[in-house]
């Protein structure tokens, strides 16, 4: 439902309703208010104190009254009557714990509950908690189980017991989550077929901006896994939820010292060694936690984490740019017009690559009461990218082509073009977040605040691209698979036939900050003898993404000390060790950088270009979101229902640059007029959504979903940027002008989804569930690129290539799990999402599935895994889809316990050497083909509980 706002000022619309919002809110809590007479609390806990447990299901029995134990262990009932009750605990990996307690009115009993004791049958909790991935499993178990919503969660323990570096590639063994990757590493996470893009991610409830131009999808490569308490990703959304996630919802939650009751601490060191570049890289990272009771009673805890990773490897590549095609020339020999089916250029590369992953929290909580709770949370996160590139492009003239060698997949070439170019890049991409807020039980109403400041930063200083080129050379290619096998003859080995033709010299940054501020309202009531929930609050954030593009653009005065142009032959490193074929001799990174800050002064600006390129790509964007709900849940017998409504209101604006490039061939002049350009998009929403969660029996539960949701459009597709290239020519004394451009579009509506969901879970009493789920998701304004000269505001162009709204989508989904436990020590987990879409949507897989076979006992922990991602359509390029291949990874993880707190352990890392292939058409054509080889850690874990 779409609301006009045209009759007022946006900025003070919105605060006028944020005013409005507040007001309300503390007019209920200022009316007169009925305090609990009599209340319960507690914590649920191990037989050594030391652990609470969350997501386990308090139940007053008498009452049919039942709870759910926050992160704490916490639980409260109030307002109860006088009497004897009995209080069921139960959690999945511990029998249940029955106890009578007494209720005095106008008293509170406060006291820890045991849960996990030892006996003949089953093991106590607490080796559970010491070994292995049991407890962090029991734990996401269940809490998925008591959720009011789909979701899927991994705690700590469970990231810990396979080889995932970073919170992407934890998350892709869940079901329904894929990840795309970057030089083999998981970088963005994808939910049940969804873009990265229409995902939203949150770090302790705080919304995560982006540190990469462009683009809404976070990088969780930048969050190391060390520093993660848990991460949920929920399926389906409650009104109290962002309503920005089509795929899903991804929250991110850091250590906090009340996950455990008393002083705890951990440490790791880690060697990691890769087979491509051979080269060996340390890893060092350690927690702490603590409790102090300070005066008066009041608890604090200080949780610190850090992890320091640094890592040298490589990649090797072969793809072909601008893919495959049928092309026409006329033969030299006969004058006929003929077609031949091949490429116009194929390059090589090969990248040297250090990566360092430096990561930080630093948390505080405290508890004045056990209704009474203040938090202030942080999170520091740097991750920097230092590559240099080798690359060799082959660029074929159509028109030189050898008819006697060419066939349908080869080729030779004469009087051909190759370049040698060099890519030097240091990229820095900072993460920072800090939430503060609290609760307080203020009579009926439970009261929750938090007011949150992020940032993320990309920082690329100093790159410099170096081109060398050569000319009238003779070389052809063969494709009949992924990597098409290249010939050249001796003149393109010899690095004094490449003059320096360009240099690129930039100094690029990205920033996104976004400032929060959250109020929620709840209370518990009785309707009817069932027990039900009402609760609203609102959300305001602003966001301003910025990027700044500096590039300065160098194309001629090139020469050594002597005055002689320079050849390449100066930067000479010997013959690159490439497993792809033969790559010729290498350049050196730092003689090329030096000449380059040495002589830069002396070299030939291009203005004009230096100018498309940095004014084309700036841009600053801001975004307001308000947000307000309301909704309410019923515990009705064995149904569990929460329904509601969101509202949103988004204002958005953007500043940027038109950049009009004119060239005058009748006499050779090229000018460019820049010009500011401008533009904004006010739009609200409503989104009604429905959760349902019907217990069958204590261990079969059914749930249904009906929600409503949005994806913002990406930054650089409602960036104000506009690039018109104009071409002026004379032919027989008329003059001829030809108008092309690339523009951006602020004017975009949202993507807007209806997702419905149905789902089957199973728990057989010991750790482990089955689950099977349908889900459907109908997507209107999808966004893609089209030529839009027609529509009447691009008069006298050729073409205009723009963001539009106008495609639809439908998916249909079946997501099937099954983790399992065996008393044998046995561990199983296997699941597998299968999507049928009407429409080829960007990253979206048909199939993805992890499975995972180990064995642990009180000594070992083995773990085998496999994740498997089918085909998916990437984008379309020359007239034909670009498709990444089949991917499938085995990785393996042993630990050995020395003691209860000693483990070493070894992780073997992409053990079948999976490559990354997209293919243009069909597979025999490379499009993208690029090998990471696999990888070894070898480490030791301190801990103490």
């Amino acid at each position: 439902m779409k609301l006009s706002l045209t009759n007022f000022n946006g900025n003070n619309f919105r605060l006028n309703k944020l005013t409005i919002a507040l007001a309300g809110s503390l007019a209920l809590l200022t009316a007169p208010l009925s305090w609990a007479d009599s209340v319960i609390e507690g914590r649920v806990t191990d037989a050594s104190n030391k652990v609470y447990f969350q997501g386990a299901q308090v139940q007053i029995k008498e009452l049919d009254l039942t709870v759910i134990s926050e992160r704490d262990g916490s639980f409260r009932f109030a307002k109860l009557p006088e009497g004897e009750y009995t209080l069921i605990i139960k959690y999945i990996g511990s029998d249940d714990l029955e106890q009578k307690i007494s209720v005095v009115d106008g008293e509170v009993l406060s006291k820890n509950f045991v849960i996990g004791a030892a006996n003949s049958d089953q093991k106590e909790l607490d080796n559970i908690i010491v070994y292995g991935q049991r407890a962090g499993q029991a734990s996401a178990i269940n809490r998925q189980k008591n959720a009011n919503k789909l979701v899927s969660v991994i705690s700590s323990d469970g990231i810990g017991q396979l080889p995932d570096q970073n919170a992407a590639e934890a998350l892709q063994r869940m079901p329904g989550i894929f990840i795309e990757r970057d030089q083999g590493e998981g970088r963005f996470v994808g939910i049940r077929g969804i873009d990265p893009n229409l995902n939203n991610v949150t770090i302790n409830g705080l919304n995560v901006p982006s540190p990469e131009a462009g683009v809404r999808s976070v990088a969780l490569d930048v969050i190391p896994s060390e520093l993660i308490s848990s991460l949920e990703v929920s399926k389906t959304v409650t009104p109290d939820m962002d309503a920005s996630a089509i795929g899903g919802s991804i929250e991110v939650k850091s250590l906090s010292a009340f996950d455990r009751n008393d002083r705890s601490y951990s440490f790791t060191a880690q060697a990691s060694h890769n087979e491509l570049v051979s080269e060996t890289s340390p890893k060092l990272s350690g927690s702490y936690t603590d409790i102090y009771t300070l005066a008066g009673g009041s608890q604090l805890g200080v949780a610190g984490a850090v992890s320091w990773f640094k890592r040298e490897f490589g990649s090797h590549n072969v793809e072909t740019d601008g893919g495959w095609s049928v092309f026409d020339y006329e033969d030299a020999a006969t004058g006929e017009d003929v077609e031949a089916f091949g490429a116009e250029e194929i390059e090589q590369r090969a990248y040297s690559i250090e990566r360092e992953r430096l990561g930080a929290a630093l948390n505080f909580d405290l508890y004045t009461s056990a209704t009474d709770k203040y938090y202030l949370r942080t999170l520091y996160s740097k991750f920097s990218d230092d590559e240099y590139r080798l690359r060799n492009q082959f660029k074929y003239d159509k028109g030189q082509i050898d008819l006697t060698s060419n066939t349908q997949n080869s080729a030779q070439f004469s009087d051909a073009k190759m370049e040698r170019d060099t890519k030097d890049r240091y990229e820095a991409q900072k993460i920072f977040s800090i939430i503060t807020g609290g609760e307080n039980q203020i009579g009926d109403w439970l009261v929750e605040y938090s007011a949150g400041y992020s940032k993320a930063s990309e920082a690329e200083p100093d790159r410099i691209d170096s081109t060398f080129v050569a000319k009238d050379l003779t070389f052809g290619y063969l494709s009949s698979g992924p990597i098409p096998q290249l010939t050249f003859d001796a003149a393109s080995q010899d690095l004094n036939n490449f003059a320096l033709d360009e240099v690129v010299y930039e100094n690029n940054l990205t920033q996104d900050e976004e400032v929060t501020l959250a109020l929620d309202f709840s209370k518990d009531f009785v309707w009817q003898n069932n027990n039900g929930q009402i609760k609203f609050g609102g959300k305001y954030r602003t966001r301003e993404k910025f990027n700044r593009v500096d590039a300065a653009i160098y194309d001629g005065g090139f020469t050594d000390a002597a005055g002689v142009d320079t050849s390449a032959q100066a930067f000479n490193t010997g013959p690159v060790d490439y497993n792809l074929g033969d790559f010729g001799p290498g350049l050196s990174q730092h003689q090329l950088s030096d000449y380059v800050l040495t002589n830069i002064n002396d070299f030939e600006l291009n203005s004009l270009k230096s100018d498309i390129e940095s004014q084309g790509s700036s841009y600053t964007s801001n975004e307001d979101v308000l947000a307000l709900y309301a909704m309410v849940s019923f515990d009705i017998n064995d149904w569990y229902i929460v329904a509601g409504v969101r509202y949103e209101d988004t204002s958005f604006s953007t500043k940027g640059s038109k950049v009009d490039l004119i060239v005058d061939e009748s006499d050779g002049s090229e000018t460019v007029n820049i010009s500011p350009w401008q533009g904004a998009k006010d739009y609200d929403d409503f989104f009604p959504s429905l959760n349902v969660r019907y217990n069958i029996s204590d261990k079969l539960i059914s749930r249904f979903a009906y929600t409503q949701t949005i994806a913002r459009p990406t930054f650089s597709d409602t960036a104000a940027n506009q690039l018109i290239e104009t071409e002026v020519s004379e032919d027989n004394g008329q003059i001829i002008t030809e108008r092309k451009a690339v523009v951006g579009n602020p004017d975009l509506e949202p993507y807007e989804a209806n997702n419905l969901d149905l789902s089957l879970e199973y728990y057989p009493g010991h750790i482990g569930v089955l689950s099977a789920g349908l889900f459907y998701k109908d997507i209107d304004n999808y966004i893609l690129k089209e030529e839009v000269q027609d529509n009447g505001q691009w008069d006298g162009f050729e073409e205009v290539i723009q963001p539009k709204n106008g495609g639809n989508a439908a998916l249909t989904g079946l997501e099937l799990a099954w983790t399992k436990t065996f008393d044998s020590g046995v561990l199983l987990g296997a699941n597998g999402t299968f999507v049928d879409a009407d429409e080829k949507l960007p990253n979206q897989a048909d199939t993805v599935g992890n499975l995972m076979f180990g064995f642990e006992n009180n000594d070992i922990s083995l773990r085998l895994s496999s994740t498997y991602k089918s085909e998916n359509f990437k984008f379309t390029d020359n007239d034909a889809d670009v498709y990444q291949d089949a991917h499938m990874q085995l990785d393996f993880s042993a630990k050995y316990y020395l003691n209860n707190t000693t483990q070493i352990y070894f992780n073997a890392i992409n053990i079948n050497d999976e490559p990354y292939y997209l293919y243009h058409g069909d597979t025999q054509y490379n499009y993208q083909f690029e090998e990471y080889g696999r990888s070894y850690e070898l480490g030791i874990t301190i801990t103490s509980f």
